[in-house]
């Protein structure tokens, strides 16, 4: 499916994307809050990733497979969120 792919290519991009920020970056303030999104973006691929195996397959196999990324894939994107709101009040702390 076109939206499978699409998804997964963008989501991977944005983790790309966000650990190179990462690197350029000197503020570790602003470093965790990066990686926090990070960790939103990596979740997001894995659990599409295994949606769009099970979808392709459709095998018992696959299904465990699946539902084994989405577990991965959902726990770091809920702990990415949680990192995500705890740096970003941080952020707004410092800067008043």
């Amino acid at each position: 499916m076109p939206l499978f792919i699409t998804l997964i290519v963008v989501t991977f991009v944005l983790y790309i994307f966000f650990k190179v920020q990462i690197l350029r970056s000197k503020d570790t303030l602003y470093m965790h809050f990066t990686n926090a999104k990070a960790r939103m973006a990596l979740g997001g691929f894995l659990s599409i990733f295994g949606m769009n195996q099970y979808y392709y397959y459709q095998t018992q196999l696959a299904l465990f497979i699946c539902i084994a990324f989405l577990v991965l894939g959902i726990a770091q994107i809920v702990y990415g969120y949680k990192l995500f709101k705890h740096y970003r009040g941080e952020m707004i702390r410092l800067s008043d």
